[in-house]
Protein backbone atom coordinates (compact mmCIF):
# COMPACT_ATOMS: atom_id res chain seq x y z
CA UNK A 1 0.00 0.00 0.00
CA UNK A 2 1.48 3.33 -1.04
CA UNK A 3 1.19 6.52 0.96
CA UNK A 4 0.68 9.64 -1.17
CA UNK A 5 2.17 12.63 0.64
CA UNK A 6 2.21 16.09 -0.93
CA UNK A 7 5.09 18.21 0.33
CA UNK A 8 5.18 20.86 -2.39
CA UNK A 9 3.60 24.25 -1.73
CA UNK A 10 0.32 25.16 -3.40
CA UNK A 11 0.57 27.30 -6.53
CA UNK A 12 -1.18 30.71 -6.66
CA UNK A 13 -4.25 29.38 -8.52
CA UNK A 14 -4.76 26.79 -5.77
CA UNK A 15 -4.19 29.42 -3.10
CA UNK A 16 -6.92 31.59 -4.62
CA UNK A 17 -9.39 28.71 -4.57
CA UNK A 18 -8.45 27.85 -1.00
CA UNK A 19 -8.81 31.46 0.18
CA UNK A 20 -12.21 31.67 -1.53
CA UNK A 21 -13.39 28.48 0.20
CA UNK A 22 -12.07 29.74 3.54
CA UNK A 23 -14.05 32.96 3.05
CA UNK A 24 -17.25 30.95 2.62
CA UNK A 25 -16.52 29.03 5.83
CA UNK A 26 -15.67 32.14 7.80
CA UNK A 27 -18.84 33.93 6.68
CA UNK A 28 -20.92 30.96 7.86
CA UNK A 29 -19.42 30.68 11.36
CA UNK A 30 -21.96 30.82 14.22
CA UNK A 31 -22.11 34.30 15.75
CA UNK A 32 -20.87 33.35 19.22
CA UNK A 33 -17.98 31.25 17.92
CA UNK A 34 -16.99 34.03 15.54
CA UNK A 35 -17.06 36.61 18.33
CA UNK A 36 -14.96 34.56 20.76
CA UNK A 37 -12.42 33.74 18.03
CA UNK A 38 -12.23 37.47 17.30
CA UNK A 39 -11.56 38.25 20.96
CA UNK A 40 -8.75 35.70 20.87
CA UNK A 41 -7.24 37.32 17.78
CA UNK A 42 -7.28 40.74 19.46
CA UNK A 43 -5.56 39.25 22.49
CA UNK A 44 -2.98 37.49 20.32
CA UNK A 45 -2.14 40.68 18.42
CA UNK A 46 -1.93 42.48 21.77
CA UNK A 47 0.61 39.93 22.98
CA UNK A 48 2.66 40.47 19.85
CA UNK A 49 2.47 44.23 20.42
CA UNK A 50 3.56 43.78 24.04
CA UNK A 51 6.55 41.71 22.88
CA UNK A 52 7.44 44.36 20.29
CA UNK A 53 7.16 47.19 22.84
CA UNK A 54 9.47 45.36 25.22
CA UNK A 55 11.97 44.85 22.40
CA UNK A 56 11.77 48.55 21.51
CA UNK A 57 12.71 49.58 25.06
CA UNK A 58 16.03 51.47 25.04
CA UNK A 59 16.55 50.34 21.43
CA UNK A 60 18.04 53.75 20.57
CA UNK A 61 21.42 52.25 21.45
CA UNK A 62 21.16 50.19 18.25
CA UNK A 63 21.26 51.40 14.62
CA UNK A 64 17.71 52.41 13.59
CA UNK A 65 17.27 49.66 11.00
CA UNK A 66 18.50 46.92 13.33
CA UNK A 67 16.19 48.06 16.12
CA UNK A 68 13.19 48.14 13.77
CA UNK A 69 14.07 44.69 12.44
CA UNK A 70 14.04 43.23 15.96
CA UNK A 71 10.77 44.97 16.80
CA UNK A 72 9.20 43.59 13.63
CA UNK A 73 10.39 40.05 14.26
CA UNK A 74 8.97 39.98 17.78
CA UNK A 75 5.62 41.44 16.66
CA UNK A 76 5.22 38.42 14.37
CA UNK A 77 4.18 36.45 17.45
CA UNK A 78 0.69 37.94 17.13
CA UNK A 79 -0.10 36.71 13.61
CA UNK A 80 1.62 33.38 14.22
CA UNK A 81 -0.77 32.78 17.12
CA UNK A 82 -3.75 33.85 15.01
CA UNK A 83 -2.90 31.55 12.10
CA UNK A 84 -1.55 28.50 13.92
CA UNK A 85 -3.63 28.52 17.11
CA UNK A 86 -6.76 29.66 15.28
CA UNK A 87 -8.56 33.02 15.60
CA UNK A 88 -10.47 35.57 13.53
CA UNK A 89 -8.56 38.75 12.66
CA UNK A 90 -10.30 41.67 10.94
CA UNK A 91 -7.35 42.66 8.76
CA UNK A 92 -6.78 39.12 7.51
CA UNK A 93 -10.50 38.65 6.97
CA UNK A 94 -10.41 41.35 4.32
CA UNK A 95 -9.54 38.41 2.05
CA UNK A 96 -13.16 37.23 2.37
CA UNK A 97 -13.81 39.73 -0.43
CA UNK A 98 -12.68 36.97 -2.80
CA UNK A 99 -15.67 34.79 -1.85
CA UNK A 100 -17.95 37.84 -2.04
CA UNK A 101 -16.66 38.81 -5.51
CA UNK A 102 -17.39 35.24 -6.69
CA UNK A 103 -20.95 35.67 -5.33
CA UNK A 104 -20.51 32.75 -2.95
CA UNK A 105 -21.44 34.89 0.06
CA UNK A 106 -23.76 37.88 0.34
CA UNK A 107 -22.80 41.46 1.12
CA UNK A 108 -24.55 41.11 4.48
CA UNK A 109 -22.52 37.98 5.32
CA UNK A 110 -19.31 39.85 4.51
CA UNK A 111 -20.25 42.90 6.59
CA UNK A 112 -21.52 40.72 9.44
CA UNK A 113 -18.16 38.99 9.65
CA UNK A 114 -16.20 42.23 9.52
CA UNK A 115 -18.34 44.01 12.14
CA UNK A 116 -18.37 41.13 14.63
CA UNK A 117 -14.68 40.42 14.20
CA UNK A 118 -13.70 44.10 14.46
CA UNK A 119 -15.62 44.46 17.71
CA UNK A 120 -14.22 41.22 19.11
CA UNK A 121 -10.69 42.25 18.13
CA UNK A 122 -11.17 45.54 19.97
CA UNK A 123 -12.31 43.79 23.14
CA UNK A 124 -9.43 41.31 23.00
CA UNK A 125 -6.79 43.97 22.34
CA UNK A 126 -8.15 46.31 25.01
CA UNK A 127 -8.45 43.48 27.54
CA UNK A 128 -4.82 42.54 26.93
CA UNK A 129 -3.77 46.18 27.35
CA UNK A 130 -5.57 46.32 30.71
CA UNK A 131 -3.95 43.09 31.94
CA UNK A 132 -0.46 44.16 30.86
CA UNK A 133 -0.99 47.55 32.52
CA UNK A 134 -2.12 45.93 35.77
CA UNK A 135 1.00 43.76 35.71
CA UNK A 136 3.08 46.99 35.74
CA UNK A 137 5.28 45.46 33.07
CA UNK A 138 5.76 49.00 31.73
CA UNK A 139 8.07 49.73 34.69
CA UNK A 140 10.54 47.05 33.55
CA UNK A 141 13.99 48.11 32.38
CA UNK A 142 13.96 51.12 34.69
CA UNK A 143 10.77 52.25 32.98
CA UNK A 144 12.17 52.01 29.46
CA UNK A 145 9.32 49.70 28.40
CA UNK A 146 6.73 52.25 29.45
CA UNK A 147 8.70 55.02 27.79
CA UNK A 148 8.68 53.06 24.53
CA UNK A 149 4.92 52.47 24.87
CA UNK A 150 4.21 56.17 25.47
CA UNK A 151 6.44 57.35 22.62
CA UNK A 152 4.88 54.84 20.21
CA UNK A 153 1.32 55.90 21.01
CA UNK A 154 2.12 59.62 20.90
CA UNK A 155 3.62 59.24 17.44
CA UNK A 156 0.59 57.29 16.20
CA UNK A 157 -1.98 59.92 17.18
CA UNK A 158 0.22 62.66 15.70
CA UNK A 159 -0.16 61.33 12.15
CA UNK A 160 -2.13 63.29 9.56
CA UNK A 161 -5.32 61.67 8.23
CA UNK A 162 -3.97 60.99 4.74
CA UNK A 163 -0.65 59.75 6.09
CA UNK A 164 -2.37 57.37 8.53
CA UNK A 165 -4.63 56.10 5.73
CA UNK A 166 -1.66 55.48 3.40
CA UNK A 167 0.27 53.70 6.16
CA UNK A 168 -2.82 51.55 6.76
CA UNK A 169 -3.04 50.62 3.07
CA UNK A 170 0.60 49.54 2.98
CA UNK A 171 0.31 47.65 6.24
CA UNK A 172 -2.62 45.47 5.33
CA UNK A 173 -1.30 44.83 1.87
CA UNK A 174 1.60 43.07 3.59
CA UNK A 175 -0.57 41.42 6.27
CA UNK A 176 -2.92 39.93 3.67
CA UNK A 177 0.05 38.81 1.58
CA UNK A 178 1.36 37.03 4.67
CA UNK A 179 -2.01 35.31 5.14
CA UNK A 180 -2.09 34.54 1.40
CA UNK A 181 1.30 32.84 1.65
CA UNK A 182 0.21 30.72 4.63
CA UNK A 183 -2.48 29.18 2.43
CA UNK A 184 0.28 27.70 0.28
CA UNK A 185 1.85 25.99 3.30
CA UNK A 186 1.89 22.27 4.01
CA UNK A 187 3.17 22.47 7.60
CA UNK A 188 3.22 24.70 10.68
CA UNK A 189 6.85 25.55 9.93
CA UNK A 190 5.86 26.69 6.44
CA UNK A 191 3.16 28.93 7.88
CA UNK A 192 5.49 30.57 10.39
CA UNK A 193 8.16 31.23 7.77
CA UNK A 194 5.54 32.68 5.43
CA UNK A 195 4.48 35.14 8.12
CA UNK A 196 7.90 36.35 9.24
CA UNK A 197 9.09 38.53 6.36
CA UNK A 198 5.89 40.41 5.36
CA UNK A 199 4.98 41.18 8.98
CA UNK A 200 8.52 42.15 9.96
CA UNK A 201 8.59 44.42 6.91
CA UNK A 202 5.41 46.33 7.81
CA UNK A 203 6.45 46.86 11.42
CA UNK A 204 10.02 47.83 10.54
CA UNK A 205 8.74 50.34 7.98
CA UNK A 206 6.35 51.90 10.50
CA UNK A 207 3.09 51.02 8.74
CA UNK A 208 -0.19 51.14 10.68
CA UNK A 209 -2.29 48.14 11.78
CA UNK A 210 -5.71 48.99 13.21
CA UNK A 211 -5.95 45.98 15.54
CA UNK A 212 -2.42 46.41 16.89
CA UNK A 213 -3.24 50.05 17.55
CA UNK A 214 -6.20 48.89 19.67
CA UNK A 215 -3.48 47.70 22.06
CA UNK A 216 -0.67 50.23 21.57
CA UNK A 217 -2.69 53.41 22.11
CA UNK A 218 -5.10 52.33 24.91
CA UNK A 219 -2.12 50.83 26.76
CA UNK A 220 -0.37 54.21 26.71
CA UNK A 221 -3.61 55.96 27.68
CA UNK A 222 -3.94 53.68 30.70
CA UNK A 223 -0.41 54.55 31.81
CA UNK A 224 -1.09 58.24 31.32
CA UNK A 225 -4.39 58.15 33.20
CA UNK A 226 -3.54 55.91 36.14
CA UNK A 227 0.20 56.55 36.64
CA UNK A 228 0.75 60.24 35.91
CA UNK A 229 3.87 60.27 38.10
CA UNK A 230 5.52 57.78 35.73
CA UNK A 231 4.62 59.93 32.72
CA UNK A 232 5.93 63.08 34.43
CA UNK A 233 9.21 61.37 35.24
CA UNK A 234 9.70 60.43 31.58
CA UNK A 235 9.03 63.97 30.34
CA UNK A 236 7.23 62.90 27.16
CA UNK A 237 4.76 65.35 25.59
CA UNK A 238 1.42 63.54 25.62
CA UNK A 239 -0.81 66.55 25.04
CA UNK A 240 -2.18 64.98 21.85
CA UNK A 241 -2.75 61.54 23.34
CA UNK A 242 -6.48 61.32 24.07
CA UNK A 243 -9.25 58.79 23.44
CA UNK A 244 -10.73 61.15 20.86
CA UNK A 245 -7.42 61.36 19.01
CA UNK A 246 -7.13 57.57 19.15
CA UNK A 247 -10.50 57.02 17.49
CA UNK A 248 -10.59 59.92 15.02
CA UNK A 249 -6.94 60.62 14.15
CA UNK A 250 -5.66 57.05 14.10
CA UNK A 251 -8.18 54.22 14.26
CA UNK A 252 -10.59 55.68 11.67
CA UNK A 253 -8.09 56.43 8.86
CA UNK A 254 -5.99 53.35 9.59
CA UNK A 255 -9.03 51.06 9.46
CA UNK A 256 -10.12 52.56 6.13
CA UNK A 257 -6.58 52.15 4.85
CA UNK A 258 -6.40 48.54 6.05
CA UNK A 259 -9.60 47.71 4.14
CA UNK A 260 -8.31 49.37 0.98
CA UNK A 261 -4.97 47.59 1.25
CA UNK A 262 -6.29 44.14 2.11
CA UNK A 263 -9.54 43.98 0.18
CA UNK A 264 -8.44 46.18 -2.71
CA UNK A 265 -4.74 45.57 -3.31
CA UNK A 266 -4.66 41.87 -2.45
CA UNK A 267 -8.08 40.18 -2.46
CA UNK A 268 -9.60 42.02 -5.44
CA UNK A 269 -6.47 41.77 -7.59
CA UNK A 270 -5.93 38.06 -6.99
CA UNK A 271 -9.65 37.41 -7.55
CA UNK A 272 -9.40 39.25 -10.87
CA UNK A 273 -6.37 37.22 -11.93
CA UNK A 274 -7.40 33.71 -10.84
CA UNK A 275 -11.14 33.56 -10.14
CA UNK A 276 -12.80 36.09 -12.45
CA UNK A 277 -15.23 34.32 -14.76
CA UNK A 278 -14.63 30.96 -13.08
CA UNK A 279 -17.81 28.88 -12.86
CA UNK A 280 -18.98 27.82 -9.40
Amino acid sequence: MSLDIHLDALIPQQIAEKVEAAGVRKAALPLLSLFVLAILAGAFIGLGAMFATTTAAAASALPYGVARLLVGLTFCLGLILVVVAGAELFTGNNLIVMAWASRKISTWALLRNWLVVYLGNFIGSLGTAVLVFLSRQYTAGAGSVGEAALSTAAAKVDLGFVQALALGVLCNGLVCLAIWLTFSARSVTDKILAILFPITAFVAAGFEHSIANMYFIPYALLIRTFDPAFVLAKGIDLSGLTWGAFFLKNLLPVTIGNILGGAGLVAAIYWFIYLRGKKS
